[in-house]
């Protein structure tokens, strides 16, 4: 009986010192996308533009100074067009601020016009009644955050006036103005603004109890009688307010 052969015996692998065995670390290859390549691609030729222009604007600019060097003529000329158009600008400047002062002038507003206003526009209006006396700042600030100052002015004797602009599409059949107003923009106009004149106008009506609160925080009012007059004539409107603060600086 024959006797099978025993397989022959692995020998096992050696062992790896450990001490001395570092892992292998996979590395991937990214290759670099199109979009970016795209983008680089873009970049270059902007850039490659931009030098381009550079260098043609200097060179029309080195040019152009070496041919007005050789032909001085042309820098006479050159200089009496720029003193012309110069001089005509000016003209035309000046023409426009004196016709725009006498359309400021000439400016009337009657209290139906105001009462048709929306509630902004009537800010404008005061403002340009203020402009037209003579205010040249005169400018409107209402809006939110205002703290109850809608229209700032310095007047031609150096007084700055801080104006509250109450508007009623009702006229003085809507809701009278009251004391919270006066007390909203009281507060803040002479703080803030450092206000010679603190004022409300309105187009519609006061309450009873505006009158005594106003001379006791020695603020200004104007009713609907007053704005009617001084919208309507020439005055301004600090000949029509009493007990208004001597001018500035002795002026």
């Amino acid at each position: 009986m024959a006797t099978r052969r025993p397989y022959p015996r692995r020998r096992p692998a050696p062992r790896r010192n450990a001490r001395w065995s570092v892992p292998r670390r996979r590395t991937s290859y990214r290759p670099r996308s199109r979009r970016w390549s795209r983008r680089r691609g873009r970049q270059f030729d902007v850039q490659v533009l931009v030098f381009g222009a550079v260098v043609l604007a200097a060179a029309a600019a080195w040019a152009a100074v070496s041919w007005l060097a050789t032909n001085r003529w042309a820098l006479i000329i050159l200089g009496a067009a720029a003193v012309v158009g110069t001089a005509g600008w000016a003209h035309r400047r000046q023409q426009q601020r004196a016709w725009d002062l006498a359309r400021q002038q000439a400016l009337r507003f009657g209290l139906p016009e105001l009462d048709a206003l929306h509630h902004r526009d009537f800010e404008y209006a005061i403002r340009d009644l203020m402009l037209r006396d003579g205010c040249a700042d005169a400018r409107q600030i209402g809006g939110a955050g205002d703290n109850g100052a809608d229209v700032l002015a310095t007047d031609p004797l150096g007084r700055t006036w801080v104006i509250q602009a109450k508007h009623r599409k009702d006229g003085d059949r809507g809701s009278a103005v009251g004391t919270p107003d006066l007390q909203r923009v009281n507060g803040t106009a002479r703080q803030l603004y450092g206000a010679d004149v603190v004022l409300v106008v309105t187009n519609g009506r006061l309450s009873t109890r505006c009158a005594p609160l106003a001379t006791q925080l020695h603020m200004h009012l104007a009713d609907r009688r007053v704005l009617a007059t001084w919208a309507s004539g020439g005055r301004p409107l600090w000949e029509l307010l009493p007990k208004i603060p001597p001018p500035r600086n002795g002026r």
